[in-house]
Formats: C-alpha cells, sequence, structure tokens
C-alpha cells in the first residue's frame, strides 16, 4: 500500500534533485492506485489553479519553475498557496520536466486533496436541477470534457456508477480546464444508485441508440437526472 511521506512543510523551498522524496511522491500521483489510497491528485496550469483559488480550494502543495513567478497572476497563486500554508518547491527545468505534463507542460502545478459528496437525499433536491449520472465511462479525456459541459450548463453534479474512470486523473483534470473544482462528484456502486434513483421525485432520462424521441420536443418533469453510459 502507498502511504502519503511526512507531511508538507509550509514555505518554500528549492528542489534540484530527481531523487527527492517529494518529487517522487508528486509523480506517483500520476497512478491511480496512489491517487486512491492518498486522496491527493494534481492539477496544472495557472488557469486552472485560479479556478481552484476562486472556488475555495487550498493547495498542500505547489510546485513552480523557479523563477517563473514573474506575472501578477502567477504572484498571486504563490501568495495565495503561502497563506493556506501550503508546501511551495521551486524547482528546477529538469525536475518540472518529470512532474508536469509531457504534451503542452506548464511552470506550475500543484496537489489537492479530492472532494467527493454523498448522494443528495431526493426530498432536499430544488425542483430546477439537473444532475447527471455516468456508468461505465472509460476515457478521462471524455469525462473531463462532460464535467466542464456540466459546469458551463450549470447543471448541479454528476454521480459516477460503478466502475467509471477517475476524474482525479491527470487527463481528467486537465480536460475539465478548471470545473472539477466547481462540480459536485458523487460515486455509488450499482446497488446504491439504483437505491437512490428509486426516491427521484423528477424525471429519469436515459439515452438509448434505439430511442426516437427527440430531447429537444419531450416535456421534462424537474428536476431532471439524466443516465448515460459508456462510449461504447
Amino acid at each position: 500500500m502507498t502511504t502519503r511521506p511526512e507531511p508538507p512543510q509550509s514555505g518554500t523551498r528549492a528542489v534540484t534533485s530527481l531523487q527527492n522524496e517529494r518529487v517522487k511522491f508528486i509523480r506517483s500521483l500520476d497512478m491511480r492506485k496512489v491517487r486512491r489510497e492518498t486522496g491527493l491528485f494534481v492539477a496544472e496550469g495557472a488557469s486552472v489553479l485560479m479556478s481552484a483559488r476562486d472556488a475555495g480550494w487550498k493547495p498542500t502543495t505547489l510546485v513552480l519553475l523557479a523563477g517563473s513567478a514573474a506575472t501578477a497572476a502567477q504572484r498571486e497563486l504563490l501568495d495565495w498557496a503561502v497563506a493556506a500554508g501550503a508546501e511551495c518547491l521551486e524547482v528546477s527545468e529538469a525536475v518540472l520536466g518529470k512532474l508536469a505534463a509531457k504534451d503542452n507542460p506548464q511552470t506550475m502545478l500543484a496537489v489537492f486533496e479530492q472532494r467527493w459528496n454523498t448522494e443528495p437525499a431526493p426530498d432536499t433536491i430544488p425542483e430546477g436541477s439537473v444532475w447527471l449520472a455516468l456508468e461505465g465511462i472509460r476515457d478521462p479525456g471524455n469525462l473531463g470534457t462532460i464535467i466542464r459541459t456540466v459546469d458551463a450548463v450549470g447543471a448541479s453534479g454528476i454521480v459516477l456508477i460503478g466502475s467509471c474512470c477517475d476524474p482525479y486523473s491527470r487527463e481528467a483534470v486537465r480536460a475539465t480546464m478548471g470545473s472539477v473544482f466547481s462540480v459536485p462528484l458523487v460515486r455509488a456502486d450499482s446497488d446504491a444508485f439504483q437505491a437512490w434513483v428509486s426516491r427521484w421525485p423528477g424525471d429519469l432520462v436515459g439515452t438509448h441508440l434505439s430511442a426516437t424521441d427527440d430531447f429537444r420536443s419531450v416535456p421534462y418533469r424537474a428536476p431532471v437526472l439524466l443516465l448515460m453510459g459508456s462510449e461504447g
């Protein structure tokens, strides 16, 4: 079992070694097993971190390329992390190359605690709400795009049923473009979901390849729960 290293020490320090334990731990968060065991994940890019800050999240660790906090926005993010008591690591290009994504790497990334919500009690759901339930989503890029869309249209949250891919993987987080910090996420196995949805007060809308109704022409009884299956 993977465990977290010693708690991050607040303040800023320089790191140039690829063998640094904190560097190796952050790198290990690319593995779903480690994310599951530690409850942590990595978000990359100043714009994504600004979304986290604006949504009230606080990082446990901030990593930035040494000398890169040159703009006002980057300095504000560094101040935000310091004020949150996060460990701030100013790293060399070699270290950042190990931690950042290979495609379009950013000069700043951070580690956060995952947030999982419980299913809202059906009798307390506002009438105008729209929730999305997903079963068997396999591609993290697809899931990230769905999270971003849910945020854009103002839906209330997402229920992930069974063996969906991880919304806190690097690929999914990147595809959300920061929306992962604004959309409530719920995990449920099939039995728990069926028990919850049996008390749903509005319409349950399912997608199906053989369906004939145009979703734009159907009246809905709110609140609405939209259920979608896997990409296949």
